[in-house]
């Protein structure tokens, strides 16, 4: 008999254990161990247990191919996570490691591969059935829907509970995220209570009332210095919403700004002109949000714009706003708003642009840009990649928890009847309006961040945190996927023809992607610096560019003045009408402020079980070659972490977002 050497690893969160029966079966070239039930004495497969068997075979097996898991009810029914199967064949033979993380739900047989990443073109003719029957398989589980018109696709699901299991929160992360969504609404609610529900705020100074528990040290620097003009710029550049600044050559034509307006702003001995020739002054264009409608709230009409801002780059004051105009088409009732201007008629025009900023951010930057993008890759990636292809492996981890966390965005976030319909001026049709009209403009180039800054006009720019931050994380995704890609793509002509990988891309963009004529990506891969180009925009976006617009919200948006999730009042048409009155009476009541830092502390924390970047607790890659791709990729972002911290020594106000520690390896929020 051959006797060899089993270790089983059972998941290490909430209920991975198990206490079904558990057989197993070793497959190789030459036939089939013996299957064996797993039973050492006491009990087997408790929760982040590492179990060690013998199993025998009558002949020798030759190369292992597969591992063929079986799990049978005992008295009741008992899911088991199993993380990997190790095997130590007899006479010294290498030891193999069968990666598997996932489920197995019910009376069910489950197959895995040996770790070592191989395309269609490297597997010998014994394991195609199995490729194709996994890829059938789940094909069946996550299908395409279409969750609205004009909007990417997403997964066949109503609700979380619709997913399956592999793609599920742990219990843990499920716990915390139900748990701190309560927490967050009972402070909410005594805080109504304590400050009257439904009623308007006496002053600025009232909104301080709302500051109990839920607040952070960003947050109350921004209530100290949210009016200042530095500020407003400053949050254009490093706020929840860095990118949409861009430079102005020209002036609009929708935007009659003339120097004389703007004179007093700028530098002593220049002219509008002749920064705009130096290129020194920058827009902020939310032509997007123009004729979307307004929600209405308790019966009550919201109001939504669609400003342009003027931004200058002042030598010594930094980028600071230098006019508003809070419509896109310009008139009698759409004055144009300068420093110069009675005080609060300045300031409520900026009110007005960080209100649709707030829309923006939410609805496009982080909702559509960030999650809805990469909900398609993760559709994609289940029905048309092996979970033994390279490609899977690289972008699995990448991909955790996303699709639950949008099927929660979609019933409870944006839905009908969701906080978004209750709280924010775009709820209801507006979002899907808003998000649509988006969607008809985005670009692949636009979701590179070298490409994108380019475009913008603001590769020079002074203080601009996140983009310096972003090309550093950039660079080094793009250096660890193009280090992945070379090990099992030597030539282009790998790329071109690995059927599978065509499968994908087609599934990705006339699937996923349907709809959307400007988006600029091809349905085939013909090169690997392609292939390079678009693992790494789908890597940054699901980490980085995530993390720049999730994980500040709260921090720009808890003192709510600075950033109105809604407006009460349409905008002013006349400057010298703008009374405090008229302020407080625009701003978000008691109630639609308490319920703007509830949600946004909830989605903008730091979550317990978060997975930082380039940290890989599952190995999907068991080779030493890959692991000294994803080494080399960890010592980079070490070096990132050193140079963003030295750089933030000192500085009052600390740009921290993109620090690779605290960034998620996935949208998991």
């Amino acid at each position: 008999m051959e006797e060899y050497k089993v270790t089983v690893a059972t998941g290490t969160s909430e209920y991975s254990g198990t206490n079904n029966y558990i057989y197993i079966t070793l497959v190789g070239e030459n036939g089939e161990s013996e299957k064996t039930l797993l039973d050492n004495p006491g009990l087997d497969f408790c929760r982040g247990a590492v179990d060690d068997y013998k199993v025998c075979s009558p002949a020798p097996l030759g190369p292992l191919l597969l591992v063929r898991l079986e799990k049978q009810r005992y008295w009741v029914e008992d899911n088991w996570f199993c993380r990997y199967v190790i095997v130590e064949p007899p006479g010294g033979a290498a030891v193999l490691t069968f990666p598997c993380y996932r489920w197995l739900i019910g009376d069910i047989k489950v197959e895995i591969r040996e770790g070592t990443a191989k395309k269609l073109s490297d597997d010998t003719s014994l394991l195609l059935a199995h490729r194709k029957a996994e890829l059938q398989e789940r094909q069946t589980i996550y299908r395409w829907c279409v969750w609205a018109p004009g909007i990417p696709k997403c997964i066949d699901a109503k609700t979380e509970a619709d997913l399956h299991q592999d793609v599920r929160f742990d219990n843990e992360k499920r716990s915390d995220f139900e748990r701190s969504l309560h927490y967050a609404l009972i402070e909410l609610s005594l805080k109504k209570l304590a400050i009257r529900f439904g009623r308007s705020w006496c002053d600025l100074d009232d909104f301080k009332r709302c500051f109990w528990k839920l607040k952070s040290p960003i947050a109350e620097y921004c209530m100290e210095h949210w009016k200042e003009d530095w500020f407003f710029g400053y949050q254009c550049l490093n706020g929840s919403n860095p990118r949409m600044i861009q430079r102005c050559k020209k002036l609009p034509k929708n935007f009659p700004v003339s120097g004389d307006m703007v004179q007093g702003s700028l530098a002593p001995r220049t002219t509008l002109e002749k920064e705009l020739k130096d290129g020194n002054i920058y827009l902020v264009d939310y032509s997007v949000m123009d004729g979307v409608p307004p929600n209405v709230i308790r019966g009550k009409p919201q109001y939504i714009s669609s400003p342009i801002c003027l931004l200058y780059e002042h030598p010594d004051q930094g980028i600071i706003p230098i006019a508003i105009q809070l419509a896109q088409t310009p008139g009698l009732d759409t004055p144009i708003f300068l420093p110069k201007d009675p005080p609060l008629a300045w300031l409520l025009a900026k009110i007005w642009v960080r209100n649709s900023e707030f829309q923006v951010f939410q609805l496009l930057s982080h909702l559509l840009r960030t999650h809805l993008f990469v909900e398609v890759f993760c559709v994609a990636t289940k029905r048309q990649l092996p979970a033994v292809h390279p490609i899977y492996k690289l972008l699995a981890p990448h991909l955790r928890y996303t699709l639950e966390i949008n099927c929660r965005g979609r019933s409870q976030l944006v839905s009908p009847d969701g906080i978004f319909k209750r709280v924010v001026s775009t709820g209801g049709d507006g979002l899907l309006i808003l998000s649509q009209k988006e969607y008809k403009l985005l670009t692949y180039k636009s979701l590179n961040p070298k490409l994108d800054f380019h475009l913008r006009g603001t590769t020079s720019m002074k203080n601009y945190f996140y983009r310096d931050h972003c090309l550093l994380l950039w660079d080094a995704i793009h250096s660890f996927v193009k280090g992945m890609i070379l090990l099992y793509y030597p030539l282009d002509r790998d790329v071109a023809e690995d059927s599978e990988l065509q499968l994908w891309i087609k599934d990705v963009v006339d699937e996923g992607f349907v709809d959307i004529p400007k988006f600029g990506l091809s349905n085939k891969l013909k090169t690997r610096e392609e292939l390079i180009t678009l693992l790494s925009v789908v890597i940054f976006t699901s980490t980085a560019q995530h993390a720049a617009t999730n994980n500040g919200q709260f921090d720009w948006c808890a003192w709510v003045p600075n950033t109105p999730c809604t407006m009460r009042h349409p905008p002013p048409t006349d400057k010298d009408a703008v009374t405090m009155e008229m302020i407080m009476d625009t701003l978000p009541d008691v109630s639609q402020t308490c319920l703007e830092m509830a949600i946004t502390w909830h989605l903008g924390r730091p979550q317990p079980d978060a997975v930082p970047l380039g940290q890989y607790p599952e190995e999907y890659f068991t080779e030493a070659k890959a692991q000294k791709v994803i080494d080399s990729f960890r010592q980079e972002l070490k070096e990132i972490e050193d140079h963003i911290l030295k750089q933030n020594e000192g500085l009052e106000l600390p740009y921290l977002f993109l620090l690779p520690s605290r960034i998620e390896n996935s949208i998991t929020i």
